[in-house]
Formats: C-alpha cells, sequence, structure tokens
C-alpha cells in the first residue's frame, strides 16, 4: 500500500501528537523537595519567604510544589533542616524595621511546611546547623562581634540556650570578628565556625591617606574556630583553635566519615583543606591550598563523601573536586567540555547536593533569582546541565535546603 505526501504528512503529525500525548500524560516522579530562602518581593523591605519546588527522579528539573510560605521574618539568610528531616530552620537577619529571628517549621511527607515556634538570637543571624542527633541547633550570628549560641532541641522544637561562645582571637580582643559559616561533624562531637578579621581585612574600606591599606592590625585574618561538645552540650575550644584560615574564609563542610573539612576562601580564591585529630582538633592537609574559581562562596560534600562541590560568586561557575579516601586530598574533575568549571545563573551563594540519593547539585543565584541544577555522575562527580536549568525564583534566593520526597526518605546513600 503506498502512501503518497499528504498522507504521509498527515501520518507523522498524527504520531507526534500521539506521543506528545503520552509524554505528557506520564507522571513525573518526585525525589526531593528543594526548599530555597528569597525576597517576596525586590524592594529592600521585602519580607522573606520559603518556596518549595519538587526534583524530577529523572532528569533533576524543578517545578513549582508546594505553596510559597512567609520566612518568619525578613532577610532570610541561611536554612538547616534535621537529619530525619521533618524539620526546618530558618535564620532571618531582619532589616531596620523587624528583628532577626530563628523560626522553626515542621515538614510534612508530602513537602508542606508549616511555621512554629521562633527564638530571637544574640544579635544578626549568619548560619544555622542543626547536629545529626537532632538534639542541638547551632546559631552563628554577629556583624560586629561574633557568637555561637547552641539551643537544645525536643522533637524539633528550639529550647533553651544550652551554650555560648564569643569568638575572640587571643591578643586581639578588641579586633571585630564577623562570622561566615558553620558546620557540625556528622558524629555531632565538634562544630567548627568560620571568621574573618575585620579590623585586619576590610575589603570595601577606603584608607585615609597617607595610609595605604586598611589593615589595623597584624593578625590573620581567616579562622576556623572548633569546639568540641561534651556531656549536656557544653562547648570546649579545640586544642589550637582558633586555625587559620586564610585571608576571608566563606563556608565550611566536613565530610560524612569525620575525617575531614573544607573551608573556602573567598578573597584568595582557594579551598583549604584540615584533617580532623582527636575528635575536634584540625590539621592542615599538607598540599594544599587548592585553587578554586572566583570568590567561592558556599561549599557542599556529597553524602557518599567522595565529591566536593564549590560554588564560585564572581565566575557564576560550580568548581567539582574528588576526594582522595587516604588523604582528603582534593583534585579538579574536568567535565565533558574539558573544563574544570560548570557554568550556573549569577552569583551563585549556596550550594546542595539532593538529600534524596545524592544525583543532583543545585545552587541558588543572588542575581539571576533562579536556581541551577546538575546532574552527579555517581561514577566520576562530573556535572552535566539538569533539563530547563537555571529555574527561576524569587529575588535575591540567599539559601536552599533539600529533604526526601517520602516515597524516599528511607533511601541512604553509604560514605
Amino acid at each position: 500500500m503506498k502512501f503518497n505526501r499528504l498522507s504521509q504528512l498527515f501520518l507523522v503529525s498524527t504520531l507526534g501528537l500521539a506521543v506528545a500525548t503520552l509524554l505528557t500524560s506520564c507522571d513525573i516522579v518526585t525525589i526531593d523537595y528543594i526548599f530555597v530562602a528569597d525576597s517576596a518581593g525586590s524592594s529592600a523591605g521585602s519580607a522573606g519567604q520559603i518556596q518549595t519546588l519538587d526534583s524530577d527522579n529523572g532528569t533533576g528539573a524543578l517545578r513549582t510544589g508546594q505553596p510559597t510560605v512567609s520566612s518568619g521574618g525578613v532577610n532570610p539568610i541561611s536554612m538547616t533542616v534535621t537529619s530525619d528531616y521533618a524539620n526546618l530552620y530558618v535564620a532571618n537577619a531582619g532589616s531596620s524595621t523587624s528583628a532577626p529571628n530563628i523560626t522553626h517549621f515542621l515538614i510534612s511527607g508530602s513537602g508542606v511546611l508549616t511555621a512554629k515556634e521562633n527564638v530571637t538570637p544574640v544579635s544578626t543571624p549568619v548560619a544555622v546547623a542543626a547536629n545529626a542527633a537532632n538534639t542541638y541547633l547551632y546559631v552563628i550570628s554577629g556583624t560586629t562581634s561574633a557568637t555561637l549560641t547552641e539551643y537544645s532541641l525536643s522533637s524539633g522544637t528550639i529550647g533553651a540556650v544550652v551554650a555560648q561562645a564569643n569568638l575572640t582571637i587571643p591578643g586581639y580582643a578588641a579586633d571585630t570578628i564577623v562570622p561566615t559559616g558553620i558546620d557540625v561533624l556528622a558524629n555531632s562531637g565538634a562544630v567548627f565556625v568560620t571568621a574573618y578579621d575585620q579590623s585586619a581585612y576590610n575589603p570595601g574600606c577606603v584608607p585615609t591617606p597617607p595610609a595605604t591599606t586598611c589593615i589595623t592590625s597584624t593578625a590573620n585574618p581567616g579562622w576556623v574556630f572548633g569546639f568540641s561538645v561534651g556531656t549536656g552540650g557544653s562547648l570546649s575550644p579545640s586544642f589550637g583553635s582558633p586555625y587559620k584560615a586564610g585571608v576571608k574564609p566563606s563556608a565550611i563542610a566536613s565530610d560524612p566519615t569525620n575525617r575531614f573539612v573544607y573551608v573556602t576562601d573567598f578573597a584568595s580564591n582557594e579551598l583549604i583543606g584540615y584533617t580532623v585529630q582527636t575528635g575536634s582538633t584540625l590539621d592542615f592537609l599538607l598540599n594544599g591550598p587548592f585553587k578554586t574559581g572566583g570568590e567561592p562562596a558556599a561549599i557542599t560534600i556529597d553524602p557518599r563523601g567522595l565529591y566536593i562541590y564549590v560554588a564560585n560568586a564572581l565566575d557564576s561557575s560550580v568548581t567539582p573536586y574528588t576526594i582522595q579516601l587516604a588523604t582528603g586530598t582534593p583534585s579538579s574533575i574536568v567535565n565533558v567540555t574539558g573544563s574544570p568549571i560548570d557554568s550556573t545563573d549569577t552569583q551563585p551563594i549556596a550550594i546542595l547536593v539532593d538529600a534524596s540519593v545524592g544525583r543532583f547539585v543545585y545552587t541558588a543565584n543572588h542575581l539571576g533569582n533562579s536556581v541551577s541544577g546538575f546532574e552527579l555522575n555517581a561514577d566520576t562527580g562530573g556535572l552535566s546541565a539538569a533539563t530547563a536549568s537555571p529555574f527561576p525564583v524569587g529575588s535575591g534566593p540567599t539559601a536552599v535546603a533539600s529533604v526526601p520526597h517520602n516515597n524516599h526518605a528511607l533511601e541512604q546513600t553509604t560514605p
């Protein structure tokens, strides 16, 4: 049987329509809920909000999920979730007319956020982290002084302050210490905070002639403060703390085996590595530091402890590394294009690996008003752009968090 050209075109069109209809009707499988903290508008006084996006199991593509909720304050700056994925904590920096706070949300199995209580930190919060045991919430705060506050957690509810530590440099107690990041070891036994000495390093300062720099002390600018967590949540400074951390450390992460800690140096475009000695003492990796892209602002480690991903704010990129398990040494991963970086939308300042199976990487792009997504090659650590990335979100996203869809909550990736 022969078809004329018109009949052939009609047949092709019919088949194409049938295939498109079939694809459209297919259910998209959600594997993770991605929470994005951003502003409800573009003005400086706009209230904060948390958007929920659904991550597709097959491609990592994001689509709008549960309804957007208020962040509980203004200018959300950091988020963390408990290890059971039942609770989300949002640090709201506040504004001239709105006080800062830490707001607690319950997370349902379908990704619905329900605001519960909030607490007022001692000063403007910078970063927040919960320990894996879900017993303590740690808040680092301050713009002219740095304070680490430890709150008790009971079934996710924020309780009383258990311990508090003011961060100062020995011999330079009057210097202004600006905190930038916080990390809790997977064993819940130690807490580390990154900070820099504003008195010794001030990138926005205009020197007063005849001075040519803004350095007002000889203190080393970048530091990691370490604390061991004892009985009842007591905090004890680690031996040798604080530890030198380049010029302007911006973010910190530890591997899931409690052996290595990594810090990004925003000013020097470097990744600094440490080994964890006797619980909470740090020592430099012998062959570091390691090159990053321009102005590294955020860092994450995949749940297997095999790969590191650094978000570079200036370059609008992600630099991936593989971790040598014996030594902790990070080595740059070259992607399929022959480049050691993967492009994002403009100014990524937060990054994570999805919580469900560790297959996707997402960045919050502050100036791009978007989230960039990548698929992670589990064999090599290399990244490839997720379908339809980047994904639009609200104004000035600052933080991302991830929890598994309830059908995937029991899946684990073991280091």
